[in-house]
């Protein structure tokens, strides 16, 4: 399957952030906690270079407990701190803020050091579409000052947005490689719907979720997404493949509408309705 996206916007977003970026002293980088690893632009680290990271893993609400912490165990042994936040509902996000602060004590400290007067940090949010960065910042600031919703491209430019007297941060649009060398990672970004503007056919994205949750399913058992699917639709996923499933659904509740069916199941997915799912488990 082939998932066309349409860079635009998002190229142009990207060469100004390079630019902003030589006036940042800190990072965070916001991922998704359904796919933390697919989430993970692969230029972050050319980008940040010596400058601090702060680690965000948003949307812990969309996966279960154990898995969060299986994650975070993986990050920890990885020498990294992970925040994980539900940025819609506030979760998390104090320690996000502190761990913020604790960045711009030690800016300003080695400022002091040499004799430098003490400034506001400056920190940009950066991270793929869709993923939480503005929902974060309104979190941050304690009022909604930037757009922010379930959907990719809300953010299209960069925008300084002053959080404290200690803090500033940049909210920048949603970042995406202009090429992604994994397939199966480009349909879990569509699956998820944090891909920005692309092209894609519902219904082969669709039945890749299926065959997805019941891999996981196998994977993890303790999730059980299957059976959830079971109960909602009625059709057994591991009866059928993917797109058979899809089909399944279709004649049984949209009148063979398999557009319509594709669309449904996927928003029931976006939406948390079919529960917390995971799409990814850490590495062995």
């Amino acid at each position: 399957m082939t998932i066309q996206w349409y860079p635009g916007h998002i190229a142009k977003a990207e060469r100004q952030l390079k630019e902003q970026l030589k006036l940042v002293d800190v990072v965070l980088e916001v991922r998704d906690a359904r796919i933390p690893l697919t989430t993970h632009h692969p230029q972050v680290q050319e980008w940040v270079g010596s400058k601090e990271r702060v680690l965000v893993i948003n949307r812990v609400d969309t996966i279960p407990k154990l898995v969060e912490n299986e994650w975070r165990t993986w990050f920890e042994e990885r020498g990294e701190t992970p925040y994980f936040t539900n940025a819609q509902q506030g979760d998390g996000v104090r320690a996000v803020a502190q761990a913020a602060k604790s960045v711009s004590d030690r800016v300003n400290r080695r400022r002091r050091d040499r004799g430098m007067r003490p400034r506001p940090v400056r920190a940009v949010v950066i991270g793929f579409p869709n993923v939480g960065k503005s929902a974060l910042i309104n979190r941050l600031l304690g009022r909604r000052v930037v757009e922010s919703a379930r959907r990719p491209g809300v953010t299209r430019q960069l925008r300084w947005v002053k959080i404290s007297k200690e803090l500033e941060l940049l909210d920048a649009p949603g970042v995406i490689p202009t090429k992604l060398d994994d397939p199966q990672g480009a349909v879990k970004l569509a699956i998820c719907d944090d891909i920005g503007d692309a092209a894609y056919e519902n219904l082969l994205v669709a039945a890749e979720l299926v065959e997805l949750i019941c891999f996981m399913d196998d994977s993890f058992p303790g999730m059980g997404a299957a059976q959830t699917l079971k109960s909602r639709y009625d059709p057994d996923p591991f009866a059928s493949s993917g797109e058979q499933y899809i089909h399944a659904i279709a004649a049984s509740r949209y009148q063979g509408d398999v557009e319509r069916a594709a669309r449904q199941l996927l928003n029931d997915f976006r939406k948390g309705l079919l529960g917390a799912i995971a799409l990814e488990l850490p590495p062995i």
